[in-house]
């Protein structure tokens, strides 16, 4: 039984789940943009490099620089209006949320202690203009 005041999911449960397995962990929106900003500005660079922890989004090896292109919803980027919290089942989300910035940051702790410099971009950066300058700037920040 459901408890009391909290909202009923539109979907099945089946349907929910289709609509979970369409969301991609790679190869996303966001990322290919930074990719291709990326090889317009003449780096050369890697995806997807599973030697190193958590797997960055595109590594820069001449740089020694990871870039993971976290997606506001499911990494919660503070003060974002796209880190919502589901109406539904908020103790499985706010449970997977926490292990997802948990996780991020051992990552990223990971990746320094062997020497690499971290970028963090957002989704929403991405969205905005002057994400060439952004990315120009956190690359020469190394």
């Amino acid at each position: 039984m459901k408890p009391q005041g909290t909202p009923m999911d539109i979907y099945s449960v089946k349907q929910r789940s289709a609509l979970m397995a369409k969301i991609r962990r790679a190869n996303t929106r966001p990322e290919i943009l930074v990719r291709s900003l990326l090889h317009r500005l003449g780096h050369r660079f890697r995806v997807h490099r599973k030697d190193l922890p958590g797997t960055p989004d595109i590594v820069l090896p001449g740089f020694r620089i990871a870039i993971f292109v976290h997606g506001c919803f499911w990494h919660q980027h503070a003060r974002c209006r796209r880190a919502t919290m589901p109406a539904t089942n908020v103790f499985f989300w706010k449970a997977k949320f926490d292990s997802n910035k948990i996780r991020d940051r051992r990552k990223v702790r990971e990746l320094r202690r062997i020497g690499w410099k971290v970028i963090v971009l957002w989704e929403c950066e991405t969205k905005r203009t002057g994400l060439e300058r952004l990315v120009v700037n956190r690359i020469a920040a190394r």
